[in-house]
């Protein structure tokens, strides 16, 4: 008889660096990069050590750990949620018609990392242990809100895989989307313009000269070569484009003091300079096969320089460094004309209340059949040529 035993962790460093890695991103044990940083243990605890979750921030951590005879063979970032802020599978209108009838919405379960919306595993399982693993770490965060009388557990930016597991255990399966680039063999981005519609080429090359006439030099920093004057800038950077987009910036300043500590190797700027001194610039993450763009700021307006910072940079650079996808965050149909094309996001839920749970599973099948047309409308509106006969510049 098989027999795991489920803990529950108010700290990630209840559970070991290598321990939580081991489940969180095995494909780096040859000593390369895991699929994405965002579940390593040191991403997660440099959350938690800079007070971005915790504390009074509505995200409580509730991590979830499965040994099977001594071994731990999965893991999950579980917070008790306070609000429906930083999750980006937005939930509001359930959490208002829950509250109209006189229910608490609030807490609520969510597996997911907080702040970042990117598509990654949540059931994180050691090679071998996937199937016992997921069902475990699902059946334990339904029983502690169970047992805790929540509302509700998400399991938010989960894989196609994990989609398909959990509506396979009962959870209730949702789409969303967000738009993602994808190298086709296109060798460089001369090559990825090449298969642009000749309209389209035209308006990135002038997109391009635009930005890169500001009076300066745009730089690529990673590792040691981002200094505390780029990481001061970019905390900058975020201030104000927080500040105008969600009112309270998520992250801390001691997050970015930690992240120039801990998490550099993981990190990549594209920083716009004049005179040595940073007025643009945007914050990337490098996975193992993506480049996952997160946060973007500039201290004057500059035309087209968010587009040239966010969007082509990261298209330039991966394809020189051999990475296959670029996620440049959510929501945003005017990435479409950017080579970027509409993609279906997954996540998965869980409703306590039977016949709220009957609601939002008929609305959940709708949704998923709107998004599925909209994406399909979407990429016939993209800007690649229809056809290889199409004239060329």
């Amino acid at each position: 008889m098989t027999v795991l035993e489920v803990t529950v962790h108010d700290r990630i460093a209840e559970i070991a660096p290598e321990v939580w890695d081991a489940c969180a991103g095995p494909e780096a044990a040859d000593g390369g990069r895991p699929f994405d940083p965002f579940t390593t243990h040191r991403f997660l605890k440099a959350l938690e050590d800079s007070r971005s979750v915790g504390g009074r921030s509505g995200w409580q951590p509730r991590h979830l750990a499965v040994q099977l005879g001594g071994e731990t063979i999965a893991v999950a970032p579980l917070y008790a949620k306070g609000h429906s802020q930083g999750e980006y599978i937005f939930d509001w209108s359930w959490a208002n018609a829950w509250e109209r009838a006189g229910g608490s919405y609030y807490p609520k379960l969510q597996v997911a990392v907080p702040f970042t919306p990117v598509t990654g595993r949540r059931f994180l399982c050691r090679p071998g242990h996937e199937e016992m693993g997921r069902a475990a770490l699902a059946q334990a965060a339904v029983r502690i809100a169970e047992d805790n009388g929540l509302s509700s557990v998400h399991v938010t930016f989960c894989t196609a895989e994990e989609a398909e597991a959990g509506a396979a255990l009962g959870l209730l399966p949702r789409a969303s989307q967000q738009y993602h680039w994808e190298d086709e063999g296109y060798g460089d981005f001369e090559g990825f313009l090449a298969a642009l519609s000749s309209r389209k080429r035209k308006t990135i090359r002038k997109e391009r000269e635009g930005a890169q006439a500001f009076g300066g030099e745009i730089v690529a920093l990673t590792g040691a070569g981002i200094e505390k004057r780029h990481w001061d800038a970019m905390w900058r950077f975020y201030q104000d484009t927080g500040a105008r987009k969600w009112g309270t910036p998520y992250l801390t300043r001691a997050f970015f003091d930690l992240a120039a500590e801990r998490l550099a190797d993981d990190c990549l700027f594209f920083l716009a300079q004049r005179g040595g001194r940073p007025v643009a610039g945007a914050w990337n993450f490098v996975g193992r096969d993506t480049l996952f763009g997160r946060y973007w700021g500039a201290t004057e307006p500059i035309p087209f320089l968010h587009f040239e910072l966010c969007y082509y940079q990261a298209i330039d650079w991966a394809l020189r460094h051999g990475l296959s996808r670029v996620e440049a965050g959510a929501q945003g149909e005017h990435k479409i004309a950017r080579g970027y094309r509409p993609v279906v996001c997954h996540s998965l839920h869980w409703i306590a209340d039977e016949r709220f749970r009957a609601a939002i599973a008929d609305f959940l099948e709708r949704e998923r059949a709107a998004v599925g047309e909209e994406i399909e409308v979407l990429t016939t509106l993209g800007p690649f040529r229809r056809e290889a006969h199409e004239e060329q510049d």
